[in-house]
């Protein structure tokens, strides 16, 4: 009996404890309160635990204080009694959470032993005297931290609480929902920052405002920049490292600083063994930086350098460059040589290792970054131990140049990305505003992971500073891939950044602001708007975008970015005064500064055209340029000046590196008697129209076409100075008007007019011409038969002007069903995307990736480990196919144009191609393949675009199909131009020909 009752007794000891753990399984959700009754929640950690939890603690504690002006207590015992308790700690660091596992209240299964990795959960009487407590479990110090910054973020604390000046909003009190959940591990271990091109803000921010005391990047500043990345869960840096800037580690108290947040330190491609070459090799005493004949003196700097970093976290990048990211200095070797000095220099560092830190270097993170000629030498046979990581980077424009195949996925080394958001160097910098696309970096960094990159990931955030969603993008990513498994999943998460930043009720129209931003700068980055180059330095020049073809392509350009600009300041008026410094600097900004860049220089070039053809104009174009000019100095003023009391004063530069882009443009004037006159600018014409000659008209707009129910311009202007009165008069009904007449003034606004030139195609006649073809145009690609022509007389007091519009209106029994794409004006136009129909290969298929390319969406050959297939008749029988429904009146030879994003193949010796064929001809394979700093590439990433061609015949005018197949996955296709001899050239393909 008595053992039968001490055997209830234990049994029921132990239900209860199991009872207390499976009430907080995972998922379920328990309200706990932070601050109320005007008294804060102590949080309790041990004096044991790594520094990093007490920094976490007290920024958590900071927040609270922040938000609710109850300042929580930070204690390190046990009390004899309270109503709530935070307790956080890390296994084997903390007395009380042991005590929680050894009496199994709380189950650490799923993350003991785990990288970076925690659980929180609530328990009720976890210990005498306490009632309820919120326990945070780390399985390492970072962890811990994380899981006491994930209170903050729960609460509505920013990231860039500090950074961009978010303030959270105030409440009296707070209560969380905290569910019984484990977090972590990350998807990639090592996930940074790399501080770069820091010269024009972050280094001068530094030295002159915020650190005066140390005059330098020093740990004042990295304690912010670490604060930030621990509220982001990144746990790397890869410190400034250019010549402005001392050297990381000479610069005391950084190092420790590093230290006491939990930030593992790595160093870039051309800073071997975590040593700044730049800042810290001295040649007056230390002779050359060169291997084969002064390896004595590098290895002692080595050396020193592992030797006093040995207690911190570090990743060693071993290999060897050559000083300011230049070649390694050994060009009298050959080739063979090179290869084997680096690989001698790589077992030198290694045995370094071993012997500063008492640890074999397989047990040391090492990185290897095959970067410009390092990646010839490896791909030349150069021997890497399979313990280090293999860490590619992209092209400095986005673009991962290579990833490793298939056996370097197997090496225990892993694999790693360093990527460029902001970059110094040719074919030009783009160092002044965020301007790479959200969905390039997911699309980029998401196929990287699907190549085993799980080890590393470093970002070139440049100052951090406008970078902040990008950097937030990136980090999410990293920690956890699974939520972004489309380009939606990117949307949804910029809305969702926003929204927590500035509220719901305008998150979705920030949004599409910035997914249009980010469209019109993956067109064409604000940077590279003066058609300049750098390295060398080039003076601007001469537009690609049409002005005078395809609907003004130059002018939709700027008429979208004044909209943006528009949408922004309307955005701005209705944004709280709370958030209006945030909303400054990481909306107005960056949209503000991206559209006056291109209004400075898109004013520019209309006031080159208006000049050449007379225009008035021309001098106000020359002002509105001039007005964005200054407009970018007063708004950047503001930035570092105004903004929070000049908190940010250095930080933000319009001219980095003072590059021809960022000057005041050049203006013309248009030469004038300085008597008022009518002029006319037609669509296709580069010089203004010509008077009426012998009742024929010399000027005809492009033909307008009844399958595209399209239309065409004509620009009415003043001349020289005074007003005209001006009227247009259609010589057929059927042609219609935007405006009809006006009056031009010399008034900003008034000195010009656009008219819009259509077809009512009810009414006009069908098949046959019913007034002689005009004058001086080349109807070749259209067939007379189903032409119409008509005039419109434009008249001012004394001039009259005549131009000629012809309408292609045929009635094609085989079209009245169609739905594809039909030739106007010598060429068809379509969207990739826009397929009539799509074939599944074997094992691959096109599938549509949205938010990228100039069209707004690509196509994309998927899955990226699908099989490369080049033999025709395979590529027929196997490859999935995309197929467009076209329709011609013209036949003859065609030049297939294909726009693709410009990435790089995934191995050396793979391509990036597809393959294209009309009707039943055979594949023709074309490759989008660039080498190397091409000319190609350089205008490639300029674009962002790569355009291949191929000759076709079609044999006969009537239905046609293009198809196109996958060659290689991952071939992103955007646009599609069927040139039959029309296409006068454009920076975009003109717009799709589809029939309406």
């Amino acid at each position: 009996m008595k053992t039968t009752f001490l055997s209830s007794l234990f049994l029921i000891g132990c239900l209860f404890t199991q009872l207390q753990v499976n009430a907080q399984k995972k998922g379920e959700m328990n309200t706990f309160p932070i601050s109320q009754n005007k008294s804060a929640t102590p949080i309790l950690i041990s004096a044991d635990e790594a520094k990093v939890v007490s920094i976490a603690a007290e920024l958590y504690a900071g927040d609270v204080k922040n938000i609710t002006d109850q300042q929580p207590q930070i204690i390190h015992k046990l009390p004899e009694a309270a109503s709530e308790l935070i307790i956080a700690g890390t296994i084997g660091k903390n007395a009380l959470i042991d005590q929680l596992i050894a009496d199994k209240k709380i189950d650490v299964s799923a993350i003991d032993g785990k990288w970076e990795s925690w659980s929180q959960q609530v328990l009720t009487k976890p210990f005498p005297g306490v009632k309820k407590a919120l326990i945070i479990v780390g399985s390492d110090r970072r962890a811990t931290a994380y899981g006491i910054l994930e209170l903050s973020h729960k609460m509505g604390v920013s990231a860039w609480e500090w950074w961009a000046d978010v303030q959270p909003a105030k409440r009296k009190e707070i209560s969380l929902d905290i569910e019984t959940k484990t977090y972590g591990s990350p998807s990639v271990k090592y996930r940074g920052l790399f501080l770069n091109d820091e010269d024009w803000g972050l280094q001068p921010w530094a030295a002159k405002t915020f650190e005066p005391e140390t005059g330098d990047i020093g740990p004042k500043t990295y304690a912010k920049i670490f604060e930030l990345m621990l509220r982001l869960r990144a746990n790397t840096v890869w410190p400034a490292m250019h010549g402005c800037t001392k050297a990381f580690y000479t610069i005391e108290g950084n190092a420790q600083t590093a230290n006491d947040y939990a930030i593992v330190v790595g160093t870039s491609h051309c800073e071997p063994m975590l040593c700044n070459i730049n800042a810290e090799w001295d040649h007056n005493s230390m002779g050359e930086w060169r291997y084969d004949n002064n390896a004595e003196t590098i290895r002692d700097l080595f050396e020193a350098r592992t030797k006093a970093t040995s207690n911190f976290e570090s990743i060693y990048t071993i290999g060897m460059r050559g000083e300011h990211d230049s070649p390694m200095n050994a060009k009298d070797l050959t080739k063979e040589d090179q290869i084997k000095l680096l690989e001698k220099v790589i077992a030198d560092q290694r045995a370094i290792m071993q012997k500063e830190t008492g640890k074999e270097p397989e047990s040391l993170p090492q990185a290897f970054i095959p970067y410009k000629e390092v990646l010839d030498y490896y791909q030349n046979g150069l021997k890497v131990p399979e313990d280090v990581t293999l860490m590619w980077t992209d092209d400095n424009y986005g673009y991962i140049r290579q990833l490793s195949t298939p056996e370097e996925q197997k090496r225990p080394g892993g694999g790693g990305i360093y990527y460029h958001a902001s970059y110094w160097g040719r074919p030009h910098d783009y160092l002044w505003l965020s301007s790479t696309n959200p969905m390039l970096i997911w699309e980029e960094m998401f196929k990287a992971y699907q190549f085993n990159c799980h080890d590393m990931w470093i970002l070139n955030c440049g100052d951090i500073k406008p970078l902040e969603y990008n950097i937030e993008l990136f980090m999410d990513m990293a920690w956890d891939i699974d939520r972004f498994a489309g380009t939606m999943d990117v949307q949804l998460h910029m809305e969702d950044w926003l929204s927590f930043l500035f509220g719901a009720e305008k998150a979705p129209e920030m949004t599409k602001l910035m997914m249009d931003y980010y469209h019109l700068c993956f067109m064409r980055r604000p940077e590279f708007m003066a058609w300049s180059q750098t390295e060398p330095t080039t003076k601007p020049g001469a537009t690609e975008l049409n002005q005078i073809l395809y609907s003004d392509e130059l002018t939709m350009r700027l008429d979208a970015w004044e909209a943006l600009s528009s949408q922004v300041e309307k955005l701005k008026a209705e944004i709280p005064m709370g958030m209006q410094d945030a909303f400054y600097e990481l909306v107005y900004y960056p949209v503000t500064g991206a559209s006056l860049m291109n209004q400075k220089w898109l004013y520019h070039y209309k006031n080159e055209l208006a000049a050449r053809q007379g225009r008035a104009s021309a001098k106000e174009f020359a002002d509105r340029s001039k007005a964005a000019y200054e407009q970018i100095k007063s708004e950047t003023d503001y930035f570092n000046n105004r903004l929070q009391n000049g908190k940010w004063k250095q930080m933000m530069s319009m001219s980095p590196r003072n590059l021809p882009v960022f000057s005041k443009p050049s203006y013309a004037l248009p030469a004038t008697d300085g008597e008022a006159g009518l002029g006319l600018a037609l669509e296709g014409y580069e010089m203004e129209a010509n008077k009426q000659i012998e009742n024929n008209y010399a000027d005809v707009l492009p033909v307008l076409n009844a399958y595209l129910k399209d239309s065409a311009f004509v620009d009415v202007f003043l001349k020289g100075e005074g007003e005209v009165a001006w009227k247009a008069e259609p010589k057929q009904d059927w042609i219609r008007l935007s405006a009809d007449h006006g009056k031009l003034t010399a008034a900003d606004g008034e000195q010009e007019q656009r008219l819009w030139v259509s077809i009512d195609w009810n009414l006009v006649p069908q098949g046959e011409n019913t007034i002689e073809p005009p004058l001086g145009h080349d109807y070749q690609l259209i067939p007379p038969a189903y032409k119409v022509n008509g005039a419109i007389e434009f008249s001012s007091k004394d001039t009259t002007i005549t131009i000629g519009v012809s309408a292609y209106n045929p009635k094609f029994k085989e079209l009245e069903d169609f739905e594809g794409f039909v030739e106007g004006n010598g060429y068809v136009s379509i969207n990739a995307e826009n397929a009539s129909s799509r074939t599944v290969g074997e094992g691959a298929e096109w599938e549509l990736f949205g938010g990228l390319g100039y069209s707004g969406s690509v196509v994309v050959a998927l899955p990226f480990n699908a099989k490369p297939v080049t033999n025709p008749a395979e590529i027929k029988a196997q490859s999935p196919m995309l197929a467009y429904d076209f329709y011609t009146f013209n036949a003859g030879e065609t030049d297939v144009r294909i726009q693709a994003v410009p990435t790089h193949p995934f191995y050396e010796g793979a391509s990036v191609r597809c393959a294209v064929a009309i009707d039943d001809a055979e594949p023709v394979i074309i490759d989008f393949k660039t080498v190397g700093r091409s000319s190609e590439w350089k205008q490639n990433v300029l674009k962002n675009a790569a355009v291949k061609s191929t000759k076709q015949t079609i044999k006969e005018p009537g239905k046609h199909q293009l198809k196109v197949w996958m060659v290689d996955p991952g071939v992103m296709l955007d646009q599609i131009l069927i040139d039959l001899g029309g296409w006068k050239g454009s920076y975009a393909f003109p717009a799709e020909t589809r029939k309406k």
